[in-house]
């Protein structure tokens, strides 16, 4: 959830003609991931979790992808997308291993 509001910070700084653009794809990853998680949980078993959970960190994969993007095209600096990259990198690793964990449960 910190890391959903730390694009949020991030893309409100961002040019207008970006709302429906980049802007709008690196919120819905953002969102995507502890919804994705949530929904896991949901349904109840190890098999839906790991499936949501790889769902998850695809949308994690997205996002890292836009915050270099975003870099490249000179709408945030590295400052700025350096904290949120470095979450994203912990957290993709934390998703691989719960993963496996809910896959060696079947």
């Amino acid at each position: 959830m910190a890391l959903v509001e730390g694009v949020y910070r991030l893309t409100s700084m961002w040019p207008k003609a970006e709302i429906y653009g980049l802007t709008s794809q690196a919120r819905r990853a953002a969102v995507s991931i502890p919804a994705n998680l949530a929904e896991g949980v949901g349904r109840g078993s190890p098999a839906e979790m790991a499936r949501f959970t790889r769902i998850a960190l695809g949308s994690a994969y997205e996002l890292h992808t836009l915050l270099a993007l975003s870099e490249r095209l000179a709408l945030a600096e590295a400052a700025a997308t350096s904290p949120l990259l470095t979450q994203l990198e912990q957290l993709n690793r934390r998703l691989s291993r719960f993963i496996q964990y809910q896959e060696s449960r079947r």
